[in-house]
């Protein structure tokens, strides 16, 4: 028996979904255990490319069942969207199923987010508009709607009734909205009943199952280490957490079990959205990277946006890798580097004077300055080489410096979009 976390260490975007559909081939359940539509996981295989939004990543093996655990923000349009895109595409059915303590995001998360974003203007914190943060501030003020509730037609119908009557106050004093019909959104809600009625299972019962059974299980996780509302840039954060101690709770199955903890780390700086990203690179410079980066370019697979990008920020990913409880480190997208003659790695932040390569609370980051050290570029493709050894000698300077910086193993090199583009040391 094993279960495996694959987490984000950075800000998210860090090449989680290659990993997690490499990892997959091996594994009998892939779970997704927080978040929603709001990011994405790029996968490229035989079928063609792909971002996934909600689905876990093990939806391209047929021996696989995928879970979406009750941690996570369930938009059932934006779920039954995205499987039939798949669908249409020729890949097989997938065995998928949806824990029935999960619950959903609502069309007025959708709204509320919008008009937020809005009424905040230059103050706003670069929300993907998805609904997420409304959703787990209802989930956590005992207003939401679990999947469940659909087996309870007049139980749903009034509390719909009763949640939506202070919003539409809201609506109309704040932001000065048209009210929202109960109705209207319940009727939307029994719609998808039909559909979703036979994925609706007690996964918790399922997983205790699997591990008597000794089954291996992924874990996946969604954005990075640095979005934790707790341990992460806050309040330029996600509303759920992205951590593997989360995993537990967010999929239901116990902390010990989780034997293995990958975290997912970039070669490089990139965020979408607001907040501090010290080493942050403008002009050409960044135009460069970020047209380099990935297959296609450094911008969110969920929204399009360009990605910030920026030097390999040390301090942040010890920081990160330490919160994930990483037992190793996958690092990915290294070949990206190949057209550098020089390469920086941030490993201090200068604050008014002072330097630390310890990474403090979000005020301060503002106000902190990278200390860099250079590396010689290798100059050359690595995407063929599968032989750590056989990588240019300055591409494993670079990557035995972050090694010794993060005190984690590095046991996974990324050096092409494609699964098979993978070297495990």
């Amino acid at each position: 028996m094993s279960v495996t976390a694959v987490v984000g260490a950075n800000w998210g975007d860090e090449g989680k979904g290659k990993m997690t559909d490499y990892l997959a081939q091996k594994s009998d359940i892939v779970v997704r255990f927080q978040g929603g539509n709001n990011a994405g996981h790029t996968i490229i295989n035989k079928f063609g490319k792909f971002a996934l939004h909600l689905l876990p990543s093990g939806i391209f093996y047929p021996h696989v069942t995928n879970i979406l655990g009750p941690g996570i923000a369930l938009n059932i349009q934006a779920f039954f969207d995205e499987l039939n895109s798949l669908l249409n595409r020729d890949i097989p059915k997938p065995k998928i199923y949806i824990s029935n303590r999960a619950q959903i995001l609502m069309p007025y998360h959708l709204l509320f987010d919008q008009l937020e974003e809005q009424r905040l203007a230059d103050k706003k914190f670069g929300s993907t508009k998805s609904g997420i943060a409304p959703f787990y501030a209802d989930k956590y003020h005992k207003i939401g709607i679990s999947v469940s509730h659909l087996e309870h037609p007049e139980y749903l119908r009034e509390r719909l009734e009763s949640i939506i009557q202070p919003k539409n106050v809201i609506l109309k004093h704040l932001y000065n909205h048209p009210p929202l019909s109960p109705q209207e959104i319940y009727q939307q809600l029994m719609s998808f009943k039909p559909q979703l009625d036979p994925l609706i299972i007690d996964t918790q019962k399922l997983f205790y199952q699997a591990l008597k059974q000794n089954k291996s299980i992924l874990i996946e996780g969604q954005l990075g280490a640095l979005r934790d509302p707790d341990h992460g840039i806050y309040p330029y954060s996600t509303s759920s957490s992205p951590l593997a101690g989360y995993a537990s709770v967010g999929a239901g199955i116990p902390p010990y079990q989780i034997n293995q903890v990958i975290g997912v780390v970039k070669a490089y700086s990139t965020c979408v959205g607001a907040g501090p990203l010290v080493t942050e690179l403008f002009g050409e410079q960044a135009d460069q990277l970020r047209n380099k980066g990935g297959d296609s370019g450094e911008y969110g697979a969920t929204t399009g946006r360009p990605r910030r990008v920026g030097w390999f920020d040390a301090v942040a990913t010890r920081y990160g890798c330490r919160v994930q409880g990483a037992t190793e480190v996958a690092l990915t997208l290294v070949d990206v580097l190949g057209y550098l003659e020089e390469i920086k790695i941030c490993t201090g932040y200068d604050i008014q004077g002072t330097v630390t390569d310890d990474f403090p609370a979000t005020i301060h980051l503002d106000k902190a300055a990278p200390v860099y050290q250079s590396f010689q570029g290798w100059k050359e493709d690595i995407s063929s080489i599968r032989d750590y050894k056989k990588l240019p000698t300055s591409c494993r300077d670079y990557v035995g410096f972050i090694q010794d910086y993060l005190g984690i193993p590095i046991k996974w090199i990324s050096v092409g979009p494609h699964r098979e583009n993978l070297i495990k040391i």
